[in-house]
């Protein structure tokens, strides 16, 4: 099978590595986002599964895959509330660095150094899928949201977040977060690669899967912290999707 894996992308986030922890650090906007992403994530799962997250592991009986899991932000999070969570990452160096995380946390998560595709080829199959900002970094869209579908077991789930591509996300996510703010090295995206959210949709549709839901997730600079928006979807923005085949 054909890899969707962009060897220059994989570089960067390889460079790095030891950086995924801490919150004060390369990674700090996403240690910003966490919260946003597991509201959705978690509430996106508990509703299609029927589970009660006040329950102390809801997701216990669900197999999810972490795909382009880094460190391991949301592994753990997922591994804490019962699933059994497969990370996978195509940097090598990420790997080890979420397994002694996740070690020295008091969890059991396997991390593999492996792609979507060669996941899908060996006929590995989850409750559910996690997506979160990878769209935008690989070679081939279509070709890895197929391999996500392929990886679904019949009415699994689909988080996919990614940016949207217009001026505001450019002034926001590359010129603000890399050069002004500079919580980002520059080049960590790029602007080309962004997908409008009618353009994810047309994807997800292609690779065979149902939309749901559509959520942005918007910064505060004022409050200092994002939340989810029904309407803003201008620049970070995450999808909910089903593989009803």
């Amino acid at each position: 099978m054909t890899s969707t894996i962009d060897p220059a992308e994989v570089a960067k986030f390889e460079a790095m590595a030891a950086d995924w922890w801490d919150p004060q650090g390369k990674f700090k906007p996403l240690h910003q986002l966490n919260p946003c992403r597991l509201d959705y994530i978690t509430t996106q799962i508990a509703a299609e599964f029927d589970r009660d997250l006040r329950a102390p592991k809801p997701f216990e009986g669900l197999r999810l895959l972490d795909i382009g899991c880094g460190g391991g932000l949301l592994s753990e999070p997922m591994a804490r509330l019962g699933a059994d969570v497969i990370g996978a990452d195509a940097a090598p160096r990420n790997i080890p660095v979420a397994q002694v995380h996740a070690e020295q946390s008091g969890l059991t998560i396997d991390y593999r150094h492996t792609t979507a595709e060669a996941l899908a080829e060996a006929g590995e199959r989850f409750d559910v899928v996690l997506n979160m900002e990878v769209v935008e970094h690989v070679s081939d869209p279509l070709a890895y949201l197929t391999a996500c579908h392929d990886l679904l077991k019949t009415g699994g789930l689909m988080i996919c977040s990614t940016l949207n591509r217009n001026p505001k996300s450019y002034a926001m996510a590359i010129f603000g977060a890399e050069v002004v703010m500079r919580w980002l090295p520059r080049g960590t995206h790029d602007w080309s690669k962004f997908i409008t959210p009618d353009e994810l949709y047309a994807l997800i549709r292609q690779a065979g899967l149902d939309p749901v839901d559509r959520k942005g997730m918007v910064f505060n600079p004022v409050l200092w912290r994002w939340s989810l928006s029904e309407r803003d979807l201008s620049v970070n923005y995450v999808t909910a999707s089903v593989r009803k085949d």
